[in-house]
């Protein structure tokens, strides 16, 4: 017999491997930080790739070593984000890298955070199959992020980053589908 509860996180499973295929490919970012409370803007335009991870993938595989699951292939799906950023103004390299992502329930296992090198988890909900909120914590920081995508072409981003208690900075990011 299948309980509420395991309904509940194979529904948010489901949508969230929904949202990581729809998402796969290649954006183009248009990004705006705002600095709390002086208000310094900073700018950048970044290139992300976006690959689905089936479970078993190899990338699963390492992200689960990391986090010392007890269960190698409990992740279900991820996604593996790369990106180029540059200053929007003088074009100048800010930052590149790559990211993974793994899901196992409500829990979205990450390689690294936005501001640490460590592997750290996020909780995550969708209020809709368009929508995905997350919440990590670490450091005495909050990150709270919502993904929206809009049609098959456009999506929303939006970080708000506190610490301790206090709102530090907020990330604004339009993306256009490239490829």
């Amino acid at each position: 017999m299948t309980s509420i509860a395991q309904l509940s996180q194979s529904t948010a499973e489901s949508l969230i491997a929904d949202f990581f295929r729809e998402s796969e490919g290649e954006w183009r970012s248009e990004r705006r930080y705002y600095t709390l409370p002086e208000g310094e803007i900073q700018e950048l335009v970044s290139f992300i790739k976006v690959r689905f991870l089936a479970p078993g993938s190899p990338e699963l595989l390492k992200l689960a070593q990391m986090h010392e699951l007890s269960d190698e292939t409990a992740l279900t799906c991820g996604t593996q984000v790369s990106w180029e950023s540059r200053e929007s103004v003088s074009n100048r390299k800010k930052s590149a890298g790559s990211t993974l992502f793994g899901v196992l329930g409500e829990v979205l296992y990450r390689d690294r955070g936005f501001a640490t090198p460590k592997p750290v988890t996020a909780q995550f909900y969708m209020p809709n199959p368009q929508t995905l909120c997350l919440r990590t914590e670490y450091n005495g920081s909050v990150f709270e992020e919502e993904l929206k995508q809009i049609g098959h072409s456009y999506r929303t981003r939006q970080t708000i980053i506190s610490n301790a208690g206090e709102q530090v900075m907020i990330g604004q990011y339009l993306e256009k589908r490239i490829k």
